[in-house]
């Protein structure tokens, strides 16, 4: 059987429901960091410091906001779908009086999501922003670690944004959930 019998075969996709079985059944462990995404069972990358670092910058800087009241979720699952449940660098929520204890957040709740990107760019932008884009995400940003930018997506159509603007180094962040501009030198450091 050649590469290109293979890529031609049907694949067998997951749903949310079959994943968490795998789970419950010792398939899959607390050790296997991985992630659904379209059905399919995905090795999440390993978290650096950095990666860690600017993860924890940003949910210290964004609960510093005045007039904070969402609900920030690091690296927690968000229902996207039937078949695809990411996890997220960093969620915004919207806020829900039991903080998400009786079910994941949907599209619904989402306001914002956010990916760290150290070695997963391609990943992150050819993979989880369709998806996201798809199932109207209002607004997904890329931290890019190997470019030192931030690129945030706004405006989601079909599995597409609309809009991006691409924030380097000495630029102030702008989006319409921050109460003042973000200082991307601040994230990044």
């Amino acid at each position: 059987m050649t590469r290109s019998d293979i890529a031609n075969m049907p694949i067998r996709r997951f749903s949310v429901e079959e994943y968490y079985r795998l789970a419950e059944v010792g398939i899959l462990g607390p050790e296997d960091k991985v992630e659904l995404i379209n059905g399919e069972i995905v090795k999440m990358s390993p978290i650096g410091p950095r990666h860690a670092g600017v993860i924890n910058q940003l949910s210290y800087l964004l609960r510093e906001m005045e007039g904070w009241n969402r609900v920030l979720a690091v690296q927690n699952p968000v229902r996207l779908s039937s078949y695809s449940e990411p996890e997220p660098d960093i969620s915004i929520l919207k806020p829900r009086a039991d903080f998400y204890k009786s079910g994941h957040p949907t599209p619904a709740d989402v306001i914002l999501l956010v990916e760290v990107a150290d070695t997963t760019f391609e990943y992150d932008s050819k993979v989880k922003l369709p998806l996201y884009a798809k199932e109207s995400i209002p607004e997904y940003w890329i931290i890019d670690l190997q470019s030192d930018r931030i690129l945030i997506y706004t405006n989601p159509q079909g599995s597409t944004y609309q809009t991006q603007h691409i924030y380097q180094r000495g630029d102030l962040l702008s989006s319409s959930i921050l109460s003042k501009g973000l200082p991307v030198d601040e994230i990044l450091d």
